[in-house]
This record gives C-alpha cells, structure tokens and sequence, in this order.
C-alpha cells in the first residue's frame, strides 16, 4: 500500500461560525444549508492497523473522533461511548436548552444542587480570570447575548447599551461553595462556550484511553486533543488556520499527547469590519481588536480553551509577558497586521 501524507487538523472553530448562523438563521437552515454531513468511516492500514474516525453534530458543532486501533470494533464501540458521553456532558454546560444546570443558574441566579462538572469548570474559570488579570471572564454572557441580538434587528448595539451592562460582568462576583453556586449581581449569566468544550474533549479523552484507546484525536471545531500517535506510530498534525482564509497555514504543529486551542475574531462576528464578535472585553463590552488569532497549547484543553479567549482579550505583549511566568503554556499569536508574535518556548513539535 502506498504511503499516504494526510492533511493536517485545521485549528480553527468551525463550531464558532455554526453557532453564529444558528443565531441569525435558525439551527435547520445552518446545519441543512452550509455545513457537511456526519459521517464514519473505517481503513484498514498493513494487516492489524485500523483508522476509525467518526463526526458528529454535537455542542452546537461537528465534533471529530478519529482512533488508530488493532480493532475495528472495539475502536467504534469506544468511539460510539465517547460520543454518549459528549451528549451527557453538553447538557450540564448549554445554557440555550431550558433546565440544563447553567440555563437554571442564569435565570435565578443559584444553583444550590450543580453538578460537579459544572463546579469544577466553573472553578476552573474563576482560577483563569485571576490568572489573566479578569481578560478571560464567563461572565459576559449578557454583552454577548445583546451583540448577536442588536444585529439580528439590523444595527449595532449602542454605547449606552453596552454601558448599561457593565456592571452585570465580573466573575469576583460569582460565588462557589461545594455544590452551590450564586450570581451576586442583578442580571448576570455565564456563558462557558471559552472553556467547556476543552473540558469535555479532555473527559472524552480520559474516557477512550480507560477502554483501551491511547491513539486518538478529538476535534471539537478546533478544540483539539490527541494521544498517543497516528499511523505507523507518527505524530499528529495540526495546522493553524489563516485568519483571511487566503494564505498557506501560518505553523503547523507535530503532537503526540497534548491539547492545542485557537481563538480568533473570525469565528464569529458580527459586522463586516469585525469590531463586533464573540469575544468581549470585560472592562469595556466591546470586542478586543489587536489580535485576530490566539493559538495556546497546555497539559489540558480545559486550560488551553481558556487561555486562548482570555489571551485574545489581552495586548499581545501582555499575552507573552504572562506566559513568560507560566511555561507549561504556550502560545502563537497573529496580530491583526497579520504579524506572528510567539512565547518563548513556542514549538511546532509537542512530544
């Protein structure tokens, strides 16, 4: 059989553009309209060397499990679990379904029973607002929330309006006591869509190598986590993502086990000039502009998903001045001149 070159894991958040269009257009006419279809499939590689990959539409997106195995079926039988799993999870995090555990908490404000998923992400997010000085904050849902709604009626939201909401952001607000967690301020809501996904991929990953499968990759839309290796026992590929779509990848990374995330304006936005997008700015409610691409690598993707929101929200050279003091993090930054700036002990090979 002749050697095959596959194409590289893209890091971008194909699951970012999906929501958005779901918000404007109804999640039928996004999913049924402009994205593909889920789809498996299994290849055999030599005599004993499965790749079984599956994708499904889960967490508002098309979720990737590709697994290389020695069996065809304990590879889609794990794969089949871990997708069970991924639904499980993402009805804890959705704060779009009514009575799912966050929907609850933003309506009322407390959640006296949550389960211990949510506690320990919600957690983990207050560990990161400290740790970026507030830049990455679960708590502006409502600016959020008034961006995609402004513009679906047709006209940016106002200053005013996005003053008016200032005072409902602050994650020093939220407090967590066993399985108890309160908003202490009228009108707040959390939003964990920066941190959730690498969250549950890192779940799922645990999960596939308890039932055996330590060669694996997850792609939650750029989410990424692998274990283990590829075919014939070759590192995994991942490539950034072009902001503009129009250039060769700007870094393409080779990994074994690790966790990689990007972060960027163009995911979701709202206006042509991309002032407006998913990323807010918790002192200010409006959308950080120095950055187009936050690319971080970490231990987990729980902490890479995060790092990457909360580093888009900071000045790049602040961005690197804080990675200097933390090295298990690592971080790839297109500036919106299209420049690269990289931390330090940046590598394109993760072991």
């Amino acid at each position: 059989m002749k050697k095959l070159t596959p194409e590289p894991t893209t890091c971008d958040r194909t699951r970012r553009s999906f929501i958005k269009l779901c918000g404007l257009l109804g999640a039928g006419a996004a999913a049924g309209a402009l994205l593909p279809a889920e789809r498996a499939e299994a290849l055999l590689f030599g005599k004993r060397e499965y790749k079984v990959s599956d994708t499904r539409l889960l967490m508002g997106s098309f979720v990737s499990i590709t697994v290389i195995h020695n069996s065809r079926e304990q590879a889609e039988n794990a794969i089949g679990l871990a997708f069970e799993e991924i639904n499980r999870l993402s009805k804890i995090f959705s704060r779009h379904e009514a009575g799912t555990p966050v929907s609850e908490l933003n309506a009322g404000r407390a959640v006296t029973n949550a389960p211990p998923e949510l506690v320990e992400v919600v957690n983990r997010s207050l560990h990161y607002h400290r740790l970026t000085s507030g830049a990455f904050d679960i708590t502006v849902q409502p600016v959020v929330d008034l961006f995609k709604q402004s513009f679906a009626a047709g006209h940016p939201p106002t200053d005013s309006e996005i003053s008016a909401l200032l005072p409902r952001i602050g994650s020093e607000h939220i407090r967590v006591t066993n399985s108890a967690i309160a908003l202490g301020r009228e009108g707040m809501g959390i939003t964990l869509d920066g941190i959730a996904p690498g969250y549950i991929c890192d779940r799922v990953s645990a999960l596939l190598s308890r039932l055996g499968i330590d060669n694996h990759l997850i792609n939650a839309s750029g989410d990424i986590r692998t274990s283990g290796t590829t075919l014939k026992g070759a590192l995994w590929t991942v490539a950034i993502q072009d902001p503009s779509h129009q250039k060769a990848y700007p870094e393409v990374i080779t990994m074994g086990s690790g966790a990689i995330s990007t972060s960027g304006n163009y995911e979701i936005y709202y206006d042509q000039e991309k002032m407006f997008h998913h990323i807010v700015t918790p002192k200010t409610g409006r959308s950080p502009i120095l950055a187009t691409s936050v690319t971080t690598t970490a231990h987990t993707l729980m902490d890479a998903d995060a790092l990457a929101t909360g580093l888009m929200v900071l000045p790049p050279a602040d961005s690197l001045r804080l990675l200097a003091s933390h090295p298990q993090y690592q971080c790839f930054i297109i500036g919106r001149d299209t420049t690269t700036r990289h931390s330090a002990g940046w590598s394109s090979t993760l072991a």
